[in-house]
């Protein structure tokens, strides 16, 4: 489960993704770090600049021009909440371990406490480039070092059993934070299930779950029927039901779980005093829950 040595060295793909005016889903990694670097003091991410190259900077700006141009402060909030949530239950919780579901190029080992460990959890080709990029800046002096376990997973496979065993290398008894954030919204419920029953098996007693994910009514504004004409323009033809969006209830009702906090783009604003500018209609407003196992 761990990145192979090949899968490193093999990642010259990743390496020159940007270099078409074809946008994969995976490589929306680079426009959401581009997101993040644009108002350091919302995201809290003082590290995610490192990502920025021309290529990303160009479709951060056609993204922001095409679908929403508050989607800069959408994720910088997304990620000043996750990370001020982990902060929060490392003291009130005792959290040592931070297991990320689909991490992309996310940088949270290097905004918290360095005893805490890091499980980061991708596609093969993205845990490895990002493993390649991490070690080239802390030989620089520009990252500092951190215990990072790198996980790639091949999610068309059967992956739970090794995944399991994996995690429970690593995180032994230790309190654990399980983060899914720009993951659910391109699965399907059968899929989703599946993670929020791996996440049970995986936690103990007084562990957390942040997720982030949309609610039913994002598909009727226009900013989601503007995300879906990029989508067909610049990544392939879809349609809305090929995105996820999941209600309040299905939060409150998983099994072994009880939801400890709800937060929105809205709410979260007004708790970090962003003034938002845009109407609701042409905002994709993702919600954020927090979850404790009991």
């Amino acid at each position: 489960m761990y990145v192979s040595q090949q899968a490193v060295n093999n990642n010259s793909n990743l390496k020159n993704m940007l270099g078409s005016d074809h946008l994969e889903i995976h490589e929306t990694a680079f426009v959401t770090s581009a997101f993040r670097a644009t108002d350091v003091n919302l995201s809290g991410d003082h590290f995610a600049y490192l990502w920025n190259n021309p290529k990303a900077e160009k479709w951060a700006e056609e993204y922001l021009t095409k679908v929403s141009s508050e989607e800069t402060f959408t994720h910088c909030l997304r990620n000043r909440y996750f990370l001020d949530k982990i902060k929060e239950n490392i003291i009130k919780n005792g959290i040592e371990v931070l297991i990320n579901f689909g991490a992309g190029f996310s940088m949270y080992p290097f905004l918290l406490d360095q005893k805490i460990i890091h499980i980061e959890i991708d596609k093969p080709e993205i845990v490895a480039h990002k493993k390649y990029k991490i070690e080239q800046w802390q030989n620089e002096d520009l990252l500092p070092k951190r215990n990072i376990q790198f996980v790639g997973v091949d999610f068309s496979k059967e992956f739970k059993e090794g995944l399991l065993a994996t995690i429970d290398s690593v995180k032994g008894k230790k309190k654990c934070f399980i983060l899914i954030e720009g993951v659910l919204f391109f699965l399907d419920r059968e899929e989703t299930d599946s993670l929020f029953q791996l996440f049970n098996l995986i936690q103990d007693t007084g562990d957390i779950i942040g997720s982030a994910s949309f609610q039913d009514n994002l598909k009727q504004t226009l900013a989601f029927k503007r995300l879906l004409n990029f989508f067909g323009e610049k990544v392939s033809k879809t349609k809305a039901s090929d995105y996820q969006t999941i209600q309040d209830s299905y939060y409150r009702e998983i099994s072994g779980y009880s939801l400890v906090d709800h937060q929105d783009y809205f709410s979260l604003s007004k708790t970090y005093s962003h003034e938002i500018l845009q109407d609701r209609e042409l905002i994709l407003n993702e919600n954020f829950y927090l979850l404790q196992k009991i």
